[in-house]
């Protein structure tokens, strides 16, 4: 028989602590590696949801760290912002090291399974497209039928609960993630100001050297940072959300309660780094 080493990336959002937690639960026969690739930039909620999730899987979320940091790949690229249309922060900082930690492994001889949380009700997505017949993928999500809803009982149940950032943010990864909605990085300047002044400075120097993009589409961070421009993104937010409170129907068991609702909801999920946002 082949030696099989199971895998589950972590990347602090709910999904992929939702998956860990259920096959912590369903097949504890599995012994699992659950793993967490750093790329150094992430919020402070995002460790301190880990340590729970630690807690609750009763063992480590090993870090996966990049050979270099941001800051190298950035002066390696002539300063030229990761974007949309151009994601080396993926690359280089999410699959590349992903990929030279589970190298070991079939060095080694062992048969890989990774874990990923793709949920039944996205269809549209797919996994890490491995070209070693020896990395398998695996979708427990999809192939058990847990959608959305069956993600929140998961982590509602388990005590584990959402990431505190959900309250403002359902992108996790790097503070300065291109794919944030305008009003998340509201969110990120009213609560981290700092990692706002960071990703400005990285944009401004971006700029002088003539990169073609910004870090939100259309406007510079000084730009969206404008007080009078703060409060265009809220009114429109605000719009959006009471206009989304009609929409949803009441869930019966808190016909009391306000619709829980995400950015996912308000907004649409729309692109995302699957190796960061899931």
């Amino acid at each position: 028989m082949s030696k099989i080493k199971h895998v589950l990336g972590i990347s602090g959002g709910k999904d992929s602590a939702a998956l860990a937690i259920y096959m912590r639960d369903h097949y504890p026969e599995l012994e699992i590696e659950y793993f967490f690739t750093d790329t150094g930039k992430e919020l402070d909620e995002v460790y301190e949801y880990l340590s729970y999730l630690e807690g609750y899987l009763g063992k480590p979320v090993q870090h996966i760290n990049p050979d270099r940091d941001f800051d190298f790949w950035l002066t390696q690229h002539n300063d030229y912002l990761p974007s949309p249309q151009a994601r080396w922060c993926t690359i280089k900082m999410k699959l590349k090291p992903f990929q030279d930690w589970v190298q070991g492994f079939l060095d080694d001889g062992y048969e890989v399974h990774s874990y990923v949380a793709i949920r039944a009700d996205e269809p549209y997505r797919t996994g890490y497209d491995s070209s070693d017949e020896k990395l398998i993928i695996k979708l427990p999500f999809r192939e058990d039928g847990i959608d959305k809803p069956g993600v929140m009982d998961i982590l509602e149940n388990s005590g584990v609960g959402l990431p505190s950032y959900y309250e403002w943010r359902t992108r996790s990864g790097c503070t300065f993630c291109f794919f944030q909605r305008k009003i998340e990085w509201v969110g990120l300047l009213e609560r981290h100001p700092e990692a706002f002044k960071e990703a400005m400075a990285y944009e401004k120097e971006a700029l002088a050297n003539q990169t073609p993009f910004t870090w939100s589409e259309r406007e510079s961070l000084e730009q969206l940072s404008r007080p009078e421009r703060i409060a265009e993104i809220k009114a429109d937010h605000e719009k959006r959300v009471a206009k989304m409170k009609k929409r949803i129907k009441v869930n019966p068991l808190r016909p009391d309660g306000e619709p829980e609702l995400d950015m996912d909801d308000i907004y649409g999920q729309g692109k995302m780094c699957v190796m960061c946002h899931k």
